[in-house]
């Protein structure tokens, strides 16, 4: 049979050009004030996340292998684990209870970029300018490596993108640390790209591997930088090859453009959204509008009250399931749960996704209730807008309350105050100011001194 192994333009050999390349000085100032956002941000969810069951079984996986000590699991008081594992455990603990933050893109950057430069930075000793700098170059890399493969498109077919894509920022991140030349950065990429994957499939019964998507895409992304730095050969056309690559592996409807297009002008990373409610980023114009709503028409809820949730196709896909109790996630990627809670209890935080109020009969049955509606109006603005409605009875008509971006979004975002007050909430027993004031200008101050102080 005859192939045409020729491929489209270069795109892995032009990321692993500007990565191998980026420096800090290049970082635009409000890229910069992202990145240490972003940091504390995750830290936060990390540290909160550790408590868990799925990342304490992770952390007793890592612990039984017998490794050398590298880096740190946050919270603990000293390296303990090999760097990958590290990685490994920090990542699913960041994004082990829906806290941590997202794009449009489809996907969790830092849960995966920022457990993955961190436990890196903490072995090679790596100032807080080059973490800044890797961080950025793992989120660029990570959001541009989705766009490209269509988010909307990608996501039917079952791929959870932070899975797909995580390993690649991970990968770019921990090149700049290693201070990887492009051709090994390339190299680097593709031992990222080869290892990308992450299934939908979690939403059958709540699995944990939601869970595990992120971390593992962190401890892949560290594997890919260290095997690259040793020699160890990937596939330089990792994204582009007709037999194989990415965008065509992944998706039907990919293009290579976003990963290049005003590539080192333009940071995707900036539109990064911080969450600040404990569930699926697609959800959160919905908890808007219900919040809205709950405060129009006058609390406590009426359950009776007839509702209606307006959303596009790839929503009602990933999160318009019948709601059953079952366990916390189930909830949290549940549409119908999470508007119901928002209505009844006035917020969607953590105590809501305890076992009590998971199976509390009145938001069982409201959450069964809601009439879900597609409105093909929104299928053209998402993912660009997570837009969404939510319509209530009153008085013989319809209050309906449309949210074109989420709090948390860049269109309104939470600012470090707000990030700090988010760590605070669910890390209260932490000096969570000290820790701020270090994440928030962290290139004077050492990895190491941060960590310190997530010592419980």
């Amino acid at each position: 049979m005859n192939m045409d192994r020729k491929a489209v333009p270069a795109a892995t050999r032009a990321v692993a050009d500007w990565v191998a390349q980026l420096q800090y000085e290049q970082l635009p100032e409000r890229t910069r004030e992202v990145v240490r956002c972003a940091l504390l941000d995750t830290l936060g969810c990390g540290i909160y996340g550790y408590k868990t069951p799925w990342a304490q079984m992770l952390l007793a996986w890592a612990r039984n292998g017998g490794a050398k000590a590298e880096s740190t699991v946050w919270g603990d008081g000293a390296a303990m684990l090999r760097t990958a594992d590290a990685a490994l455990v920090n990542g699913t603990s960041s994004h082990a209870f829906e806290l941590d933050d997202y794009h449009n893109a489809k996907l969790h950057p830092g849960a995966v970029v920022v457990p993955a430069a961190l436990a890196v930075a903490e072995k090679l000793g790596s100032d807080g300018k080059r973490l800044v700098t890797a961080i950025a170059a793992g989120y660029e890399v990570m959001i541009r490596s989705s766009l490209a493969l269509n988010p909307s498109a990608a996501r039917l077919r079952g791929w959870h993108l932070t899975g797909v894509c995580g390993p690649f920022g991970a990968a770019a991140a921990c090149a700049v640390l290693m201070g990887l030349d492009a051709e090994h950065t390339a190299w680097a990429l593709g031992l990222a790209g080869t290892q990308g994957s992450g299934l939908w499939a979690f939403n059958a019964d709540g699995a944990m591997s939601k869970r595990l998507h992120a971390g593992k895409a962190a401890h892949s992304g560290v594997l890919a930088a260290e095997l690259a730095s040793m020699g160890f050969t990937g596939p330089t056309q990792i994204y582009e090859f007709e037999d194989g690559g990415v965008l065509k592996a992944f998706s039907d409807a990919s293009d290579a453009a976003p990963l290049t297009a005003d590539l080192g002008s333009i940071y995707r990373l900036d539109t990064t959204s911080i969450k600040p409610y404990s569930c699926c980023g697609s959800t959160h114009s919905y908890v808007d509008a219900a919040l809205a709503l709950r405060q129009k028409l006058g609390a406590p809820w009426d359950p009776t009250r007839p509702v209606k949730v307006g959303l596009s196709k790839v929503v009602d896909v990933q999160c318009g399931f019948d709601y059953r109790p079952t366990n916390a996630l189930n909830a949290q990627m549940s549409l119908r749960y999470i508007v119901a809670a928002a209505l009844v209890d006035g917020q969607v935080l953590p105590p809501q996704f305890g076992d009590d109020r998971l199976s509390d009969p009145a938001l069982v049955a409201l959450a069964g209730n809601l009439e879900l509606v597609h409105d093909p109006r929104l299928d053209e603005l998402y993912p660009k807008n997570f837009a969404g409605w939510v319509a209530a009875a009153a008085g013989g008509e319809h209050v309906r309350v449309d949210v074109l971006d989420p709090s948390g979004s860049p269109a309104a975002p939470i600012d470090a105050r707000g990030i700090t007050e988010k760590f605070r909430g669910i890390n209260g027993h932490l000096p969570v100011d000290r820790i701020a004031e270090t994440a928030l200008n962290i290139e004077n101050h050492s990895v190491k001194a941060l960590l310190a102080l997530l010592v419980k």
